[in-house]
């Protein structure tokens, strides 16, 4: 028989640090935070998703998410046999964070507030079709870093995920994990596609952003992922996001 749904829905709300250990859904997922910022880790890659952005997780997508400050989890499940290829809705295929624009942002706080949307109802329906086709219009947006999978580079990156702004060199980072720094840095390429340098100040901005996210002001922000000059720290973040930290945080 089929499903009668085709979107459920979840409201959650989690205090800062809280954890969802690795789990899947045979549903297409979307994870909105009406509040708060949440970290998904999914295939390897880190997800950021601060207020105004959204995850998409296709059907069946290992995924882990830490909580960054208190986070209004906002969740819509979408039947899989809405978002699988040749439905005509070009939803990615991959785990993405999307742009939410007003329009979905009050779409989806509606539909959490409908609870399920019938199949056999056809205001239901036209809310669905509605639902997808924002969707697959939403901006896609650079808010990922590939993690490495090697156990020493790993532990590195962990040490570092903890404490963005560790000043320590490669070559004592590599001491404390077992690692020689042309080890690490050949493990990084290889593992992520970018050099050591280049996926510690993408580690340092996207921390930068989530701070952003909770209201943190760049001044503070900046210094948090590492950055003593303001100046500096506003000049990456422009080319790494294409605006300034100010104007993301608004």
């Amino acid at each position: 028989m089929a499903d009668p749904f085709l979107v459920r829905s979840l409201a959650l709300t989690f205090s800062d640090g809280h954890r969802l250990h690795s789990h899947q859904h045979a549903w297409g997922q979307l994870l909105y935070a009406a509040r708060g910022v949440m970290r998904v880790m999914a295939d390897g890659v880190a997800w950021l998703v601060p207020p105004a952005q959204a995850v998409w997780l296709p059907p069946g997508a290992a995924h882990a998410v830490e909580m960054r400050g208190g986070v209004a989890m906002r969740t819509l499940y979408i039947a899989s046999d809405r978002v699988a290829p040749g439905q005509g809705e070009d939803l990615p295929a991959t785990c993405q964070v999307l742009g939410v624009a007003p329009l979905l942002r009050e779409l989806i706080l509606h539909i959490v507030a409908v609870g399920m949307l019938r199949a056999d109802q056809a205001d239901h329906a036209r809310l669905a079709g509605v639902l997808l086709d924002r969707l697959a219009a939403a901006e896609r947006l650079p808010l990922s870093l590939t993690w490495p999978r090697d156990r020493r580079a790993l532990a590195l990156a962990e040490r570092l995920r903890q404490d963005p702004a560790d000043e320590a060199d490669l070559d004592t980072l590599g001491a404390a994990v077992g690692a020689s720094a042309r080890t690490l840095q050949r493990l990084f390429k290889e593992e992520t596609g970018l050099r050591f340098g280049e996926w510690r100040q993408q580690l340092r901005l996207l921390h930068a952003a989530s701070l952003l996210g909770t209201g943190l002001s760049v001044t503070h922000a900046g210094l948090e992922a590492g950055y003593s000059s303001t100046s500096a720290f506003v000049s990456a973040f422009r080319r790494r996001f294409g605006v300034t930290p100010a104007r993301y945080r608004a």
